[in-house]
């Protein structure tokens, strides 16, 4: 019988000394999806015992394509940390195994949310905020390959993030059609619009009401932050790069690779 404790410890170990580690499913065939969760947990409870505290909920494979190719109906949640805020705008390349960039976008509740059955209209009118954010994936697994169950386990690849310095009300915004724009090292390596986050990044948020509500979780609270999911593709990033990414008619955020 696995230990989940056990697998969620070896992800911890992998993330903190910089070393990727094999895949649960390569000697676990039958690691499914709930199991991946269940471990998922344990390095939750770990690494709050540990100290850290949780500052954002995050969603991943939220493209209709990612999910397709990963034979899945629905994206895959995870949890941001407060070491994982950056600050001063950079991040240091040996601190990563195989980093990469994507730009999403933030929701800051205004008011509790809570499944089954809410929808993103919903989830609008009790946002309080929208943010641009920079998220930097991190797999703990060689050569960033996995299945499904194994980039659960690993809390969905979170490794850091970087957070606009403003915040817009979201009903100024068509939410579903902001333009965004990243430039690294003055060439442009990935565009996208936010209707690529299932339709708008308001529905990535109350699907993740509705699954936490299945999974028999409590309801998220005002004041909690979600990232919405990639709006552009994942760029690898190495070290010298500077990376700027432009949100139509918001902010700019930038990230620096020493």
């Amino acid at each position: 019988m696995l230990d989940y404790r056990d697998l969620a410890e070896v992800l911890i170990h992998a993330e903190k000394k910089i070393q990727a580690v094999s895949c649960i499913t390569d000697k676990n065939p039958e690691f499914n999806l709930s199991m991946g969760y269940k471990v998922q947990n344990e390095l939750v409870t770990i690494k709050r015992e540990l100290g850290h505290k949780v500052i954002a909920y995050k969603m991943g494979l939220t493209s209709p394509a990612k999910m397709k190719q990963m034979n899945i109906h629905e994206p895959i949640y995870g949890y941001i940390f407060d070491y994982m805020n950056v600050q001063n705008n950079h991040i240091i390349i040996e601190d990563f195994i195989r980093p990469k960039v994507e730009a999403e976008i933030a929701f800051i509740l205004g008011e509790d949310i809570e499944g089954p059955g809410i929808t993103g209209e919903q989830v609008l009118a009790k946002t309080k905020w929208i943010q641009p954010v920079l998220e930097i994936i991190d797999s703990r697994y060689e050569n960033f390959k996995f299945k499904l169950p194994d980039v659960v386990a690993d809390n969905t690849s979170a490794s850091k993030v970087v957070f606009g310095n403003k915040y817009f009300d979201p009903l100024d915004f068509e939410v579903d059609s902001i333009k965004v724009s990243m430039i690294i090292n003055g060439e442009l390596r990935a565009s996208g619009v936010s209707s690529a986050v299932l339709g708008s990044p308001a529905n990535s948020a109350a699907m993740l009401a509705n699954m936490l509500y299945t999974d028999g979780q409590r309801k998220i609270e005002k004041g909690s932050v979600i990232l919405t999911g990639g709006i552009t593709e994942a760029v690898m990033l190495k070290k010298g790069d500077h990376v700027i990414t432009q949100y139509e008619s918001m902010d700019t955020v930038s990230l620096e690779v020493r």
